[in-house]
């Protein structure tokens, strides 16, 4: 029997780029409605090429085809705060690797999303080194549970790494949780 898991966080206001106010209400309008206010990076989101200058397409432009493929799960839980992924880390999956497959990041770093270190650089971040790889080896698409895939306060670095990721045509997804209810690699 397929089981099927939620990688999104939840949005609510008490997330970073997240709130929302009564627009309407049954009593006044005859329906109740919100106004939502959303940071286009808060909770779980996709990075587009124009994100960094890498190519004219938006969020809505990149077929959808592009976000469904066989993944592969990394247990990177054993990573201090700051880590540089490396290839390396991936231990054996390189070898059993099949182009056009996707890649998910598992750091435990989701159990951060109420902390404000969750925002901050403190998360593993991809190393230069792991983002080429990405590219030579087609990965598909790439999902991290930290709210970016490089260091946001390093302005060098997350432009790096976003710009080697996007140019070699791999989608970015960022802030996934439950990563660990994944039984199977």
């Amino acid at each position: 029997m397929r089981r099927y898991i939620d990688l999104t966080l939840t949005a609510r206001p008490s997330m970073r780029g997240i709130d929302w106010e009564q627009a309407a209400t049954v009593e006044k309008e005859g329906w109740n409605a919100r106004l939502l206010h959303l940071y286009s990076h808060s909770g779980t989101h996709m990075d587009s090429p124009k994100h960094f200058n890498c190519g004219e397409q938006t969020i809505d432009e990149i077929p959808l085809t592009d976000c469904i493929s066989t993944a592969w799960v990394v247990d990177l839980t054993h990573l201090e705060p700051k880590a540089l992924i490396e290839v390396a880390d991936l231990g054996d999956l390189p070898e059993q690797w099949t182009p056009g497959q996707s890649l998910l990041l598992h750091t435990g770093w989701s159990a951060h999303v109420d902390d404000a270190d969750y925002y901050r650089s403190a998360f593993p971040r991809i190393s230069e080194s792991l983002a080429q790889w990405c590219v030579e080896h087609e990965v598909r698409a790439l999902g991290v549970e930290p709210p970016s895939v490089a260091d946001v306060f390093n302005l060098e670095e997350v432009t790096r790494i976003h710009q080697i990721l996007l140019t070699g045509k791999v989608v970015i997804v960022e802030g996934h949780t439950q990563l660990d209810q994944i039984s199977e690699k």
